[in-house]
């Protein structure tokens, strides 16, 4: 398991997004991915996020995605697998030099929205993934979900593969996310968000949107910036999970 400030479990966040939240939310989160220049942000808000991160000791990981700020990187891209690697290339190095000249080091890599899904079960996309971020700096871990064909291949090249999971978001069987389409996408509550993210780790399983248990293992879990109650549910679960929820 990995450790947050005050004993507590790992929590990342998507920030750079242009809700210009961060400084709000950065004091509750162990982990931040930052838009990159895909899916939205420019060198100035990523700079801003990276200072912010450096303030509170936040690890900085790039949020790379389909280059498509109009639909917010949320609808799939028909590009050449070559061509994919190289605008996620483009992203990764943008933010890996902007953080460098800020004294700090990129952590991991998390891909955003629709490249995040795709690459989860499509392994051309997963590949182009992973060589994009094996070229940009091969010590770099891979935030991925469990049982993904993304994570095995990155395991199998040699990347560290950190299993991450979505605490507010309702899982199908199969552990894609319930679409966003679905009014019950989401979760909205504080409270059952902490009791998502804490059966996960007591049990090592999701219940899903049908009721069905599957296993699940996590060692991060992300809580959305663009989230309506994203603040409040940091702050929940700062003061509820800690180690006592953990195996």
């Amino acid at each position: 398991m990995i450790l947050l400030k005050n004993n507590q479990v790992d929590i990342n966040c998507d920030l750079g997004e242009g809700l210009d939240n961060e400084a709000q939310l950065m004091p509750y989160i162990s982990s931040c991915n930052i838009a990159c220049g895909g899916h939205a942000g420019d060198a100035q808000t990523m700079v801003k996020v990276l200072r912010l991160a450096k303030q509170h000791q936040v690890h900085v990981g790039a949020h790379p995605s389909f280059p498509d700020r109009e639909h917010f990187g949320r609808k799939p891209m028909d590009l050449l697998p070559s061509a994919l690697t190289a605008t996620l290339i483009t992203q990764i190095e943008t933010l890996k030099t902007l953080a460098e000249a800020e004294g700090l080091s990129l952590n991991h890599v998390k891909p955003h929205g629709a490249l995040y899904n795709l690459a989860a079960q499509d392994e051309q996309t997963a590949q182009a993934v992973i060589k994009a971020v094996s070229h940009c700096d091969a010590r770099l871990k891979l935030y991925a979900p469990y049982g993904s064909v993304i994570a095995q291949l990155a395991l199998a090249s040699g990347l560290e593969v950190v299993f991450e999971a979505f605490a507010d978001r309702h899982y199908n069987e199969d552990l894609s996310l319930v679409s966003r389409s679905n009014p019950e996408a989401l979760i909205l509550e504080p409270k059952a968000v902490f009791e998502q993210v804490n059966h996960i780790l007591k049990t090592g399983q999701v219940t899903t949107i049908n009721g069905v248990e599957v296993k699940l293992k996590a060692q991060t879990f992300c809580v959305h910036g663009d989230h309506q109650n994203a603040l409040e549910i940091l702050d929940y679960l700062d003061h509820h999970l800690t180690l006592k929820s953990s195996r």
